[in-house]
Formats: C-alpha cells, structure tokens, sequence
C-alpha cells in the first residue's frame, strides 16, 4: 500500500517585522512553520532540513504569543533537544529556556518526580541503566533458585531482553517467548515470577528502569485523572522529533497528551524506520493520520545533503518498498558522480579496493575525517580493520560503551546515588563490596542493618565492623558523613570520592589503571557542569556520554581518523564520501531475514546508509566468503541492489568475472582480470569544449579536466558530472 500526500493549505503567514527570515525556508518548511491549529505530519526526507522545520516551528509559536513553558519538544537525545532551543532562541531573539525540550525517558522522569505521588511515587526515586538492572535480575535468580552449577537457564541479558522487549513492544511475555524465543517456552512460568519478583524489588528499593519511566508516564495519564489534568493542561503544542522511531507506548503517550486540542506536529521519515528490534514501530507514523483525524500532512522532499546522482539511487533504493509514503528526493545544486558498485574477488579484495580508493581520494583533496566506511554488522569490518592496521592508518570504529557503563565509573557514581536515594541497595551493595575483606554475605548483613534505619548514612557508623576490614569500614562511614556537609558542590563531594576510590581503582583494576584513570578524569570535568546531584544522577543514566568523545577538549578525541561504523549507529550523520561494504546476499539482508516487515526494514537501512553520502558513494561486496567452518562460499550481490537500475551506477570489479552478468556489469578491470578492455579516451585528447557522448548521460561538453584520468562534462540532460576515465564509457563526437 502507498500513500499520497494531500496538499497543505494553511494561508498564515508571518507578522510584519517578524525576525524570522522567510529566505531561509523553502515553501514546503515555510508550510509546516506557519501551520495553524491541528495535528501535522511532516514526512522529512534525508538531509531534507526537518531540524531547520522543527527550529522554526518553535521559534514560530513564540513569535505567535504561545507561552514558551506551554511548548513540548520531545527528542531522542537531550543534545538535539538543547541544540535546537539554542538555534529557536537566537531565531525569534527570545529565551527558549522555558520551553519544555528533552527526550521521552528523561520528560517522564521529571513529570513523575513532580506528579508521581498521585501514583505514591516519591520524588527522590533512582533510575537504573540496563547493566543494573541485569544485577538485580542475576539476584533475582539465585534467591529463586534458578540459577546454580548443572542449571539450564536463560542468561540474566535474556531475561532482560525478554522483560523490557514486552514493554516496548506492547505485548506479553507469552507472545513474545512463542513468537521469537520458542526454545525458552519451558521457563514461561518462570520468567512470570521472575517479572514479579524484579517489579517488587524496584518499588521497595525505590527504583525505576527505562521501561518504567515511560509505563509510569502513561499511568499518570491513564490511572489518575487528577494527574492528567496537571499534565495536559501544561502543554499546549507538542513537538515530535523523529516519530518513526517511537514505540507504541510512546505514540499513546502523545495521543493522550494532546487529548483536548490536537496540536501536534510530528516530525520523521517512513523510509528512515530501522529500529525495531528496539520496540520502534513503524506503523506509527504511518498510522498518524488515522490517530489525528484530519491531520495535515507535508513532505519535505528538497535535499540539502547529496548531489543529485546519490539522491536518483536512493530514491530507486526505496521505491519498491511494499509500504511507504511516496516522497522522491532532489536538489537544487548541479554536478556530482554516479555511484560505484565494486565487486570484490573475496573481502581481502574488498578491503584493498577501499583503502586504495580512499588514498586517491586524499591526494585528490579529501580529508580522512570526511570519509565514513559501513556496514550492517560489526564483524563484517574485520578484513577492513586489518587491512588499515598493516597501512598504519588511523580509525575509529563506532559502538563501543557508553562512559558510564563502565565498572569504575558505576563504582564512583554509586557514592551519588545513595546520597540522592539512601534506599538505594543496589549502589550501597557495590560500593560495600569494594571494601577488603567484605564478601556479598557481610555486604548483606550490614545492607539489612541499614534498610532497618530512618537514615541509612547516620547508621553507618554505627555499625560493628569485623577486626579485618574496620579500617576500611570506619575510612568508609568517615567519607559518607565528609559528604553530607552543606557546603559542597557536586564538584567538591566528586574529590572527596575520587581521593577515597582512587587507592581501590589501583588496587582492582591494576591491569589498565591508567586508561580507567582517564575516564574518570572525563568524569570530572562533567560533574563540574552541574549544581545538583540529582540532575548529575538523572543525566549520566538517561542520556550517558559515549567514552572519550562528549568533551571537546578531550586528549583521546577521535578527529581526524576514518570512521567505520554500523549503519544503525550511523543514522542522522553524514560525509562527503560513504562506502557500504558487505552487500552480499545473506549477509544484506542477513541470511534469517523473513519475508515482510523484517525484509522491508533491512530495505530501509541500505537507505539510511546510502543517504549518508554527500559526494561520494561505494557499494561493494565479495563473491567469495569464508564460512564459520572454513569453507568458501560463492556469493552474489544483494537483491535490493539487483532491484536498482544499473544505469545508476558505475560497476566496476576486482574479480576475472562479473557476480551478475546481467546487471550492469562493465569490463573488468585490467588490472586484475589479464582482460584487454574497449580503448578509452586520453585526458590529452579530451581539451575544454570536447563535444562527447555517455551511453546514459548522453551528449555533452567537457568543461573542466580536474586531474590525471578525470574529466567534468556538463551533460546537456544531465548536467555537471566529473568522471574517471577508466570506466566511463566516452565517445568523442567532435
């Protein structure tokens, strides 16, 4: 099914004197800015300028007396939240400070901590990342008696993929088991307790997880019509960043919250939607306008990123998409080069190709941080990463862990938390079992003589510690009095806690002290940007920094390397020249990819990658891989390639013959195949004015030879392309 687009006929406009510049929208933006009351989809297509729209649609409704507090902006990540209300501000010369901006997780956690009691939440509640909440779960187990020597059981992260996967997904844990983990089907009954048990522990130690934060939010509005009241009356315009991403929980939560007058714009794009194993549907965009009745729906189609040959394949990517809203990217600016789709012998071939490929584009001008490699799975960059190794080149691979998923820096951070939440046994427990000589029953033993106390921290000293580890104990309850003095900052209680851990940070993790010594150094200079612990505790566990990258000033920066990186990781990000290797059938789509909506998602991921590139595009692959058991295999390119025209592209290839003879194939390379290939032209012969023909491009005028084997021609239908001599297919007509 596909869906049109009906036109947008809002008439408003803006006041005279008005410090937004009209200039700076095209008239689709102008549309969504200047939209009136009701609900609004706008459908923005890659590089399509949607932070620009949704920027000024803030900056609109000030200008249009909206109350600034009464404005909800829900994001992602806080930085794109605080980036666009800075850009909104600078817009309409006005502070955007009170406008409401954030992500979904961290708008709930201040909602519940302001009007969770309506539900007997108190407002000093922990949030919990996903590795604690694996602790708990791992406790969990063993006082179930579930886990043990000779025990068969599902690991504590699958557990934990199973729980949170029935939240985000609005579904049971029966369906999910049954549908996507049926050799688990034995532990159903199990895994019920377990969810019971793992709920009890949070309330009665006064925590919540990412899960609870949204489920608590949709109770505030469902559960008590006193809450909801409070909460819907506050926000009069809500603002939705990239909605193809939101679960159902979360498209429920903005249907409930514009309840009484609609005035919602959501902001996203159908062909972007690839994190579903994350609990993103979506079909919530798609069924927007069925949700908002007479909902106005605008596509932003002009692209502000890739040259037009980049956009024409894209566009082809995505146009068999079996479900879609129909959107065909352009530009306004001329030029640019065909894509290239290399086939590689193996994937040692392919990697030579691109480490090849990407010195020449250096000598040509090219900046190495300008250049981004990826790919569906981070394995399939081995070959890659060798290869960069044995030519000494620099390169940062993405996804690695966030800062404050590290040990050390849970171990610090854990001081915090109980300061903000006493009750909090979890962080008690580790910072109990740092001690020497304190094992996890001793560490249980006093945990039960604090959970007994009005306050936890006073009766910490008190406590009877064992002759063997009293020193530590006593330096301990001496650092949690030191911490509770008034006239501290965050700053000054992080040095009391730095000069108690740093003696355990040696001790324990002696084999890689200095670079854990490093990140809590980082940690240092992000604590020194706050004035209170509880936004300290809620940031770093809703929006943690990734590991050496979110200060600028950072020794361990990583400008100026290639970056490789996994698709999914990739998304909202750009370079001037994008390769996207391993686009072999079985591996895009993997092997196990069903027909469906799990085959249209991994169509939209190539898209995703694919629109990353603002002048350069590679796709390659390998005909031959080496399977888990040592055997080669014989591979083809992948069928979503085989769907494009190959006029689209240029092919070119490492390998004696072409992987799919039919498909575009040009001559092989001479370099590797012993093959004479059709004579080219010269550069020498090829002088400013040199009237030639391309077999798709069609009759054109050289007007520029830009270097050796490199020719721009102004394409009479096509207009400004440079091409590499090697593999165009020139005639000279005069």
């Amino acid at each position: 099914m596909q869906r049109e687009l009906f036109p947008h006929n809002d008439n408003a406009t803006l006041r005279p004197g008005s410090p937004i510049n009209r200039e700076a929208l095209n008239q689709a933006q102008y549309d969504a800015v200047t939209h009136g009351s009701g609900p609004l989809l706008v459908i923005a297509g890659a590089g399509s300028g949607k932070t620009r729209t949704l920027v000024y649609r803030v900056a609109y409704l000030i200008e249009q007396q909206v109350e600034p507090e009464s404005i909800l902006l829900l994001t992602f990540t806080r930085r794109a939240a605080q980036e666009m209300l800075q850009r909104a501000g600078r817009i309409s010369d006005q502070s955007c400070r009170r406008v409401m901006g954030g992500t979904f997780h961290a708008t709930s956690n201040m909602l519940l901590r302001r009007h969770g009691h309506h539900l007997g939440f108190s407002p000093g509640f922990t949030i919990i990342d996903r590795g604690d909440a694996e602790g708990i779960i791992n406790l969990i187990k063993s006082s179930l008696g579930l886990s043990g020597a000779g025990k068969r059981f599902p690991t504590k992260r699958m557990i934990m993929n199973i729980l949170s996967g029935a939240v985000n997904k609005s579904r049971s844990i029966e369906d999910l088991v049954y549908d996507q983990h049926l050799h688990l089907s034995e532990f159903l009954e199990d895994l019920y307790r377990i969810q019971d048990h793992y709920a009890r522990f949070k309330v009665d130690h006064g925590l919540m997880d990412y899960d609870d934060l949204l489920v608590n939010w949709h109770r505030l509005l469902t559960e008590s019509p006193e809450a909801r009241r409070e909460v819907t009356s506050r926000f009069s315009h809500i603002l939705v960043d990239e909605y193809q991403d939101t679960n159902l929980l979360q498209a429920e939560i903005v249907r409930l919250l514009a309840h009484d007058h609609d005035n919602v714009m959501v902001v996203g794009d159908d062909s972007q939607s690839i994190y579903s194993f994350r609990g993103a549907d979506f079909y919530n965009i798609m069924r927007f306008p069925d949700q908002f009745p007479g909902a106005t729906v605008i596509k932003l189609e002009e692209n502000y990123r890739s040259t037009q040959p980049i956009l024409t394949l894209t566009n082809s990517i995505i146009a068999c998409a079996e479900e879609k809203f129909t959107k065909t990217l352009f530009t306004s600016v001329s030029g640019g080069v065909a894509p290239v789709l290399f086939t590689a012998r193996n994937e040692g071939g392919e990697a030579r190709f691109i480490v090849d490929t990407m010195d020449r584009l250096i000598k040509e001008g090219s900046d190495i941080s300008d250049i981004a490699v990826l790919f569906r799975s981070g394995y399939h960059s081995y070959k890659l990463e060798m290869e960069l190794t044995s030519r000494y080149i620099d390169f940062e691979k993405r996804g690695g862990l966030k800062l404050t998923e590290s040990a050390h820096i849970k171990d610090v951070l854990s001081f915090f938390r109980v300061l903000v939440n006493p009750l909090d046994n979890l962080s008690w427990n580790r910072i109990l079992l740092q001690l020497d000589k304190v094992g996890p029953k001793t560490a249980q033993k006093i945990l039960d003589y604090l959970k007994n106390s009005d306050d936890p921290i006073a009766a910490l000293s008190s406590y009877k510690p064992g002759r063997t580890w009293q020193e530590g104990f006593t330096r301990l309850a001496g650092l949690m009095r030191d911490l509770l003095r008034p006239d501290l900052t965050p700053a000054g209680q992080f040095d009391l806690v730095l000069e108690y851990y740093e003696p355990v940070l040696e001790k324990v993790y002696y084999d890689d002290y200095p670079k854990r010594k490093k990140d809590i150094d980082q940690l240092k200079s992000i604590v020194a940007g706050y004035g209170d612990l509880q936004s300290l505790i809620d940031d770093t566990t809703l929006d943690p920094p990734e590991t050496g990258q979110d200060l600028p000033s950072s020794p361990d920066s990583e400008s100026g390397k290639l970056v490789l990186s996994t698709i999914h990781s990739a998304k909202g990000l750009e370079w001037d020249t994008v390769f996207v290797i391993g686009l072999a059938e079985g591996r895009f789509p993997h092997q196990n990819t069903t027909p469906g909506e799990q085959w249209e998602e991994e169509r939209r991921l190539l898209y995703v990658a694919a629109t990353r590139a603002k002048r350069n595009l590679y796709f390659t692959y390998p005909q031959e891989l080496i399977s888990p058991d040592r055997q080669v295999m014989r591979t083809v390119m992948s069928p979503f390639l085989r769907e494009i025209n190959p006029g689209l592209y240029i092919r070119e290839s490492g390998s004696p013959t072409p992987a799919f003879g039919g498909f575009g194939s040009e001559f092989p390379s001479p370099r590797t195949s012993g093959i004479k290939p059709p004579s080219r032209p010269r550069t020498a012969e090829l002088a400013v004015g040199a009237q030639v023909r391309h077999p798709f491009f069609g009759r054109g005028q050289v007007k520029n030879v830009p270097g050796p084997r490199r020719v721009e021609i102004s394409f009479d239908r096509h207009g400004d392309k440079i091409l590499h001599l090697d593999y165009a297919k020139l005639e000279i007509i005069a």
